[in-house]
């Protein structure tokens, strides 16, 4: 009776480890989405503050500025001067975790910008981008360790972005986004119609937890001009 006792005892054990640790991942997963509606509402708010307290501590800005006071002082500038005024609105997210305090994800993000001209006359432009993010736990809260902004399209409301090079802001020169070229899926399709005749062959579905690094493979992360 002592050793079923025991044994019993230990599987509520492994039983109650289990659970915790699902309930971690369910209360994980919700902070790392309000993390990034949190971004949105303070970056359209321009609430500085709170936007780059959302990083963590140590974020690293550029090659040579690291922290949120430089990141202040970037986000400050680009908001300020590029930008009368801005809408972010959230759509799908997929997050994945490496362990229990560190997490990557990708997130839609479909945006709004009143955007001045030399002239003096604004203009509308409408965005779709995703961001790549990596997410880390520090002393219990969920902050961003890096977000990659890879944008597909920016362009005036009424004119649809057609074609090559489709960021379009005004009065700048348009250019790529590298909106495909975070996953090799995109350019391998075009290059690689089926023939005739091949039966298709579909490869085994992604291990739990590496959907999108399987997506990914070992491509490089493309370089981002994100001013």
């Amino acid at each position: 009776m002592r050793i079923f006792s025991d044994i019993l005892a230990k599987d509520l054990e492994i039983a109650m480890t289990d659970l915790e640790a699902r309930i971690d991942r369910l209360e994980s997963i919700d902070a790392i989405r309000q993390l990034v509606s949190k971004y949105a509402l303070t970056l359209d708010m321009r609430d500085v503050d709170a936007h780059v307290n959302l990083f963590a501590e140590d974020i690293r800005v550029s090659r040579e500025a690291v922290g949120r006071p430089a990141l202040k002082v970037w986000l400050d500038d680009m908001m300020r001067n590029q930008f009368t005024g801005t809408s972010h609105h959230i759509g799908n997210h997929i997050i994945e975790f490496d362990d229990p305090n560190h997490a990557h994800g990708v997130v839609y993000s479909k945006n709004e910008h009143e955007t001045p001209k030399g002239n003096g006359e604004p203009e509308w432009v409408i965005m779709q981008m995703m961001y790549w993010d990596n997410y880390e736990r520090i002393d219990g809260s969920w902050y961003f360790r890096r977000r990659l902004p890879c944008y597909w399209y920016a362009a005036d409301l009424n004119t649809p972005p057609v074609g090559e090079n489709k960021m379009r802001w005004p009065e700048r020169e348009p250019y790529e986004g590298a909106y495909h070229e975070l996953f090799p899926s995109w350019e391998a399709f075009w290059k690689h119609p089926p023939r005739d005749g091949d039966a298709p062959e579909v490869a085994a579905p992604a291990p739990r937890e590496t959907f999108l690094k399987t997506m990914r493979g070992n491509h490089p992360f493309p370089k981002i001009r994100v001013k």
